[in-house]
């Protein structure tokens, strides 16, 4: 395994840096981050299923060059595996770095127990004590490198500690596998560096983030993310909030099942109070919002990123409906439209059900008229109902097999299709029960 030459400067970051540097077995292509479609991308599993012995450090060779230091810690890893958002992409590679019970606890719990000890005395005897506990799969951190129980090395480990020795971390054709623990302020451009300069090369990129905050900042860099995280942390709500953050992206590998509905009724009512809700992304012919009235069915209102004649599209935006109705959030719940403030969280939908997660970057609240709208699903009786503006500007999504993406409210009439969410009706703080109940 050699390290990277050097290429051309990256953006100049100040502090030193920790590097992990993973060993062959565990390589993976990263040409998806150009390819629209893949299978999804699994890592080989190098750990042994019994609990190995610490390994000697006096038989360990790594690199020739000598260019890696002692893991300047005495913790120890958890490993696991959680699926990112895009089902386009591969899963996100998470470790633990901990010394605490609880936290491994937590992590086992939740099925990641690849646990990785520095092979000194207190440490080995700790993986003995959690071993007895728990099923888990240990691998020792000895002097420059990571090995399992055969002595196979699983990771060489380098200390970068200024700019210049970040930039030899460069890829080249046959770049190696890498951790990198940013120790200072500066992590987003130096995150976002890492991304580009590995972009299309073999191998995988991780960053140490103390933090499920910080982590989220290095999976998000430059929209594609590192590769994965380690977590170092001995606080277990972090393990939590990094698993609820992975959960959320994780949705959007799947696709919400919606059906079409027929307008049944058409009615001006008069004033309102609704809302508009401008996200923090951009949104495309056929996305938009699922509101209704009740959250047993949700129609798909049509975002502001259409053209007209007489104002100026809002790809940004979604008129939404009045104060009173439901509107889905990440995490299979709702919540009300009055509710929403920027910062939150709200899943944007298209017409086939792929979904994605956007935060609201700002709530608009105005007294406007409104229409009624009542539609039953094509294969049932149940009828749903929304309230929305009378604006030529608001609209329904239509199905896909209709040659335009939305019908503005306006023009809506008795027999147009449109689509809809049909889901349980019963809510208790936007999280559904199952109890009895009559919405009308």
């Amino acid at each position: 395994m050699a390290v990277a030459r050097a290429t051309p400067k990256a953006q100049r970051m100040e502090g030193p840096i920790s590097v992990f540097c993973l060993g062959p077995s565990t390589v993976c292509n990263k040409d998806w981050f150009f390819q629209d479609k893949m299978k999804s991308m699994a890592f080989r599993s190098f750990f042994p299923a019994k609990i190995p012995k610490p390994p000697a450090s006096a038989s360990r060779s790594l690199l020739s060059g000598g260019n890696v230091a002692k893991l300047p810690v005495n913790c120890c890893v958890a490993m696991f595996r959680s699926p990112l958002a895009d089902g386009n992409r591969p899963p996100k590679l998470v470790w633990m770095w901990t010394e605490s019970k609880q936290v491994m606890t937590a992590a086992v719990e939740r099925g990641w127990n690849t646990f990785i000890f520095r092979s000194e005395p207190r440490l080995n005897d700790l993986a003995l004590e959690w071993s007895s506990t728990a099923l888990i799969k240990p691998l020792f951190i000895d002097g420059k490198g990571l090995f399992d129980g055969e002595s196979n090395i699983i990771a060489s480990f380098y200390d970068v500690s200024s700019p210049q020795e970040l930039e030899l971390l460069q890829p080249s054709k046959e770049a190696d596998n890498v951790v990198i623990n940013f120790q200072n302020e500066w992590q987003v451009i130096p995150a976002e560096n890492i991304v580009a300069a590995f972009q299309g090369c073999n191998g995988t990129v991780l960053a140490v983030s103390t933090t499920s905050t910080e982590a989220q900042v290095f999976l998000e860099a430059l929209e594609q993310g590192l590769d994965g995280v380690v977590l170092k942390v001995e606080d277990m709500e972090e393990v939590l909030k990094l698993k609820e953050y992975l959960d959320r992206r994780n949705e959007v590998r799947s696709t919400l099942a919606l059906m079409k509905a027929t307008i049944t009724r058409v009615e001006v009512v008069g004033m309102g109070d609704r809302v508009c809700v401008d996200l923090c992304s951009l949104m495309r012919p056929g996305e938009g919002l699922l509101v209704g009235s009740f959250a047993r069915g949700l129609f798909l209102v049509h975002s502001e990123c259409l053209e007209t004649n007489y104002i100026a599209s809002r790809p940004f935006r979604v008129n939404a409906g009045p104060v009173h109705a439901y509107v889905a959030i990440p995490g299979g719940k709702t919540c009300y439209l009055s509710e929403l403030q920027a910062g939150k969280e709200v899943i944007v939908v298209d017409q086939n059900g792929f979904q994605r997660t956007a935060i609201v970057g700002r709530v608009k609240i105005e007294s406007r008229p409104l229409i009624l709208v009542e539609a039953k699903e094509c294969s049932g009786n149940e009828t749903y109902s929304i309230f929305l503006q009378n604006a030529e500007t608001v609209g329904l999504v239509c199905p896909q097999e209709v040659n335009r993406a939305t019908i503005p409210v306006t023009s809506l009439k008795v027999g147009d299709e449109v689509m809809l969410r049909v889901q349980g009706g019963a809510r208790h703080t936007g999280i559904e029960i199952q109890e009895f109940i009559v919405e009308k």
